[in-house]
């Protein structure tokens, strides 16, 4: 769907299969857009058909521009920061970084300055886009690779549907000690708090539902570890750790969970895979390894099949 970005406000011409839906059920039933944010469209006058306001019960008609405002100026939320983020996608919607290892993906307090969420920021501000930069998704302070942030509410509320929907999938590399007794699998473990721990996880019957699909590429027994392609069902904290762990097979340098010191613990979200929400294009990300020397070797490319 092609959407025209026009100042702070967005321009679509309406399908066809949009003709059974008025601008409420647009907003509410097919875009979910959550009651805070459908009320503050409403209240600042945020939608309009053919460039006039209407009732928000006046049914769409193929062919007709619909338009949104969709972008409107917003402080950042945080200290925009100079950090040379490799951004890997972009549009007006979303933006995809390659996060570094020893860095957190957004601030923990306000005078952060040295997350990931704070290169993006000073990314759009010299694109000149006043916006929050919200994390979809976030990943451990060692683990590299692929973050999802919206560049907008309605992106944001969108992406979070999907991510909770499971339509959006990712796929992490990991070098784990050991040879994994089965070479393809599923853990579905539900995953806790460790009460004995301040950070520490662990599986637990009363824990939330976790699932991780992994798949070992090679195994090299000179070191005894294996390289393995997971990809998540669920996104609980340190979710990949505690299942591989719970497994026997630890990641190296993840000395929370078992494994023995490295460098850093070798996990790299390597791909993501969706439908965009807005444009409804089908995206596939790939991040490629930002540590130098790279931890381990893998064609990438690979993982477009």
């Amino acid at each position: 769907m092609n959407i025209i970005k026009k100042g702070e406000w967005a321009e679509l011409l309406i399908p066809p299969k949009w003709n059974t839906y008025t601008i409420e059920s647009l907003l509410q039933k097919n875009w979910q857009v959550p009651k805070k944010l459908r009320h503050e469209l409403r209240m600042r006058k945020g939608i309009k058909l053919n460039g006039d306001i209407v009732p928000w019960d006046s049914k769409l008609i193929s062919g007709q521009k619909l338009q949104v405002h969709m972008f409107p100026k917003e402080d950042y939320g945080l200290n925009p920061t100079f950090l040379d983020v490799d951004i890997l996608y972009e549009d007006n919607h979303i933006l995809i970084a390659n996060k570094i290892a020893g860095m957190d993906t957004h601030p923990n307090t306000p005078d952060e300055v040295n997350t990931l969420a704070n290169g993006v920021a000073f990314h759009l501000l010299t694109e000149g886009i006043e916006t929050k930069p919200r994390h979809i998704h976030r990943l451990d302070h060692n683990t590299t690779g692929a973050v999802i942030f919206a560049k907008h509410a309605l992106a944001s509320s969108m992406m979070s549907r999907l991510l909770e929907k499971r339509k959006i999938q990712r796929t992490y590399l990991a070098l784990v000690h050991g040879k994994l007794k089965y070479s393809k699998g599923t853990i579905n473990k539900p995953i806790g708090r460790d009460r004995h721990h301040q950070t520490r996880r662990h599986i637990s019957k009363s824990g939330q539902s976790a699932r991780t699909n992994y798949e070992t590429l090679f195994y090299n027994p000179k070191d005894n570890t294996s390289l393995v392609k997971l990809e998540l069902d669920t996104g609980r904290t340190h979710q990949i750790r505690v299942h591989m762990s719970y497994m026997g097979n630890p990641l190296l340098g993840d000395t929370l969970y078992g494994g023995e010191e490295n460098k850093r613990q070798v996990l790299h979200a390597a791909k993501i895979s969706m439908v965009h929400p807005l444009t409804e294009e089908y995206i596939e990300c790939i991040a490629p390894f930002n540590d130098d020397p790279p931890l381990f070797n893998y064609d990438l490319t690979r993982l477009y099949y």
